[in-house]
C-alpha cells in the first residue's frame, strides 16, 4: 500500500487556509483509486508549538494507482489549489505502508538454565509414591 501525505504548516490566516483547503479536499474526493483518506488536526507537540497544522493522508493500492490519481484531471486541479497556499507552507511525501502485527511486547525468552530450575522445582513438589 502507498500513502501520499500532505503536511500543512501553521497558516497565517486560518479562514483563508480553510477556504483553499475545502476546495482542495473537494477535488481530492473526485480523484480515482483512493482506498482511504485520513485527516489529522495537530493539537500540540511535546516540543512546544508545532509547525504542522494539519496532515492529510491518502492511501492507494500501488504506486501505479497513485500516479494515475495524481495525473487525473481532479488530481491536477487539486495540485493547482495547493499552489494557492503560501510557498513553503506545504510538504508532499510518498511512503510505503507496512502493517505490523501484534501490538504487545513479547515475553522474554527463557534460558535452558531457567528451564532446568523449573523442572527441579516441579520434581520436588511432586507427591511421593511411597506410602
Amino acid at each position: 500500500m502507498i500513502k501520499f501525505m500532505i503536511l500543512f504548516g501553521q497558516p497565517e490566516n486560518a479562514d483563508s487556509f480553510e477556504n483553499i483547503y475545502q476546495d482542495f479536499l473537494a477535488l481530492v474526493e473526485r480523484m480515482p483509486n483512493i482506498l482511504r483518506r485520513q485527516v489529522a488536526h495537530v493539537t500540540g507537540s511535546p516540543q512546544g508549538s508545532p509547525e504542522i497544522y494539519r496532515i492529510l493522508e491518502i492511501y492507494f493500492e500501488s504506486t501505479e494507482t497513485q500516479t494515475e490519481a495524481l495525473m487525473s484531471a481532479a488530481g491536477q486541479e487539486a495540485g493547482g489549489e495547493l499552489a494557492r497556499l503560501p510557498g513553503g507552507s506545504v510538504q508532499l511525501l510518498f511512503a510505503e505502508v507496512y502493517e505490523e502485527g501484534g501490538g504487545s511486547t513479547p515475553e522474554p525468552a527463557t534460558s535452558k538454565a531457567d528451564d532446568r530450575a523449573e523442572e527441579t522445582l516441579s520434581d520436588s513438589n511432586a507427591p511421593s509414591s511411597a506410602g
